[in-house]
């Protein structure tokens, strides 16, 4: 379980495809410090294993679905990506709770500043996710945990970031029409599931 808490911004550094899945090499530091071989890691809110780990980087398989349903195989060398690691008993929970179970990518519709280093952002959603979004609901963007801040038809949701945000995750060098990695609040699953039940 992750928090939506970005940690570092990773470089891929290797991106080997195969027959089925590909391989990612990922540059980085501060999140080397307690990794462990087999250990989870949230690569642009994907939850990855880590299979290979050197002192500047980690190696994670992606499996056909993985690649299916996130951005990770439009990546190249040199690409950015949001890292987080799991989190422990007494991690503060600064988020909402986080899978690492990408449902599908949305489209960046626009990023536009409003003032101050803060950030007006639109992303156009599957039409089927729109059902699982309210305002001041939470919604995952690329590992990024965000409250939406309006719903368009479309679907289109609204988050603002803040200039932390902006200088700290690849949202600082998003540009319109990149693939973004959605994850919606599993609790609005399970609800969901649990009225359908009852009905």
């Amino acid at each position: 379980m992750f928090t939506g808490i970005v940690e570092e911004l990773g470089i891929v550094t290797a991106y080997q495809p195969h027959a089925a899945g590909a391989r990612i090499v990922i540059g980085c530091s501060h999140v080397l410090s307690d990794l462990t071989l087999g250990a989870s890691i949230a690569v642009n809110g994907a939850c990855l294993t880590a299979v290979e780990i050197t002192g500047d980087s980690f190696a994670a398989d992606l499996a056909p679905e993985t690649l299916d349903r996130t951005n990770l195989g439009t990546l190249c060398p040199g690409s950015r990506v949001n890292l987080e690691r799991p989190v422990t008993p007494t991690t503060r929970l600064s988020g909402h709770i986080v899978q690492g179970h990408v449902d599908a990518t949305g489209e960046l519709v626009a990023i536009d500043s409003i003032g101050d280093g803060n950030w007006w952002i639109r992303v156009r959603v599957p039409q089927g996710l729109d059902r699982y979004f309210v305002e001041k609901g939470s919604i995952t963007l690329d590992g990024i945990s965000l409250t939406i801040a309006r719903l368009e038809p479309g679907p289109v949701v609204n988050v603002t970031i803040i200039p932390h945000t902006y200088a700290h995750t690849t949202l600082g060098t998003a540009k319109p029409g990149d693939k973004i990695n959605v994850e919606v609040d599993v609790l609005a699953k399970h609800v969901e599931k649990l009225l359908a039940r009852s009905a």
